[in-house]
């Protein structure tokens, strides 16, 4: 029984949480998606075998150096990974943990040293690589068996030139069990007319823009681009009449709809009034039409109306005052 309910409690909050639950395994399955992307996505990007002219160290020594890049649009830790010149040996030079440089941000480059002195710091690898013959370079995971990329410089690579990808992260095509080796996707360079050398930096590298060196040729004079200005900022005014427009529409309606409510709310409260009785109506018209006529020559009802006169007899003096005598004198 106890068991019961405790499988049945197990199962309630499982069907609570399943959402949670989805969320959980969706988060798990993409990290580890991301991090084995971020392992395909590292690799050989530019190879210099003979350095006497070009880049220095942080000690101001020049050494054979490699160039990895991450390819991927996520940071990456490239602590755990070996890199060696010996395909029997792939845990010759195992990139040391502690060191935050280590960590990759998206499509960005990091330089190691083939000086075989890894006693220098961590981009200081412990085998060099040798002018003159074909230099093999692998790159393997943090087990020490998974190869996630490899390159062969060729041996007829002048001295102060580079081998490098003539696309950044772009070396052909692979697979989890099949990683080989293209050269056609890779391409030597002198520093002048054969490409930029680029330690640390992007491949390619635009000195123009062609855009705008397409549309400088298409348009010498500027009359497109003057019509497209103009298209532009009347298309502009245009868009901005008809939002003032919508607006003031849309104010207006408001202000109407504010002005309805405030006199209703003032308005008196008219309510429906009954309809007179007939008797009712009886009553008021007789005695309208009683007030209405005049009515002197009916029998018993006598009428007196007011006159106006500006004399009257019945209020003369003349008739209430004594003579006044007249006095003879002698």
């Amino acid at each position: 029984m106890v068991t019961f309910l405790c499988n049945f409690h197990y199962f309630k909050l499982l069907k609570m949480n399943k959402k949670g639950i989805v969320i959980l395994l969706a988060a798990i399955f993409c990290t580890i998606s991301a991090m084995a992307q971020g392992r395909k996505g590292l690799v050989f990007n530019e190879v210099m075998v003979q350095n006497d002219s070009n880049c220095m160290d942080a000690y101001g020594k020049r050494h054979a150096w490699i160039e990895l890049f991450n390819s991927t649009r996520a940071s990456m830790q490239i602590s755990n990974v070996y890199v060696t010149n010996d395909k029997n040996v792939p845990t010759k030079y195992g990139v040391p943990r502690g060191d935050h440089n280590t960590k990759l941000g998206p499509l960005q480059h990091v330089l190691f040293f083939a000086d075989n002195d890894p006693g220098k710091g961590t981009f200081h690898l412990s085998f060099d690589l040798t002018p003159g013959v074909d230099n093999h370079i692998y790159l393997f995971d943090a087990d020490g068996k998974t190869l996630i990329d490899e390159v062969v410089v060729p041996a007829s690579l002048p001295a102060n030139c580079s081998f490098a990808l003539k696309h950044d992260g772009v070396s052909g095509d692979k697979d989890d069990d099949n990683v080989k080796f293209h050269p056609e996707c890779w391409e030597v360079r002198d520093g002048a007319l054969l490409g930029y050398i680029t330690p640390g930096e992007c491949n390619k590298v635009e000195s123009t823009n062609s855009s705008v060196e397409k549309f400088r040729a298409n348009d010498p004079n500027g009359f497109v681009l003057t019509l497209m200005a103009m298209g532009i900022v009347f298309s502009a005014l245009i868009l901005l009449s008809i939002c003032f427009y919508f607006f003031g529409k849309l104010n207006e309606k408001k202000a109407n709809r504010k002005k309805a409510a405030a006199i209703a709310q003032h308005a008196p409260n008219t309510t429906s009034v009954k309809g007179d009785s007939g008797e009712e109506i009886a009553a008021i018209a007789m005695a309208l039409y009683e007030h209405l006529n005049a009515h002197d020559k009916e029998d018993t009802i006598l009428t007196i109306n007011k006159v106006k006169k500006a004399y009257s007899p019945w209020s003369s003096k003349i008739y209430t005052l004594r003579e006044t005598p007249n006095l003879k004198t002698w």
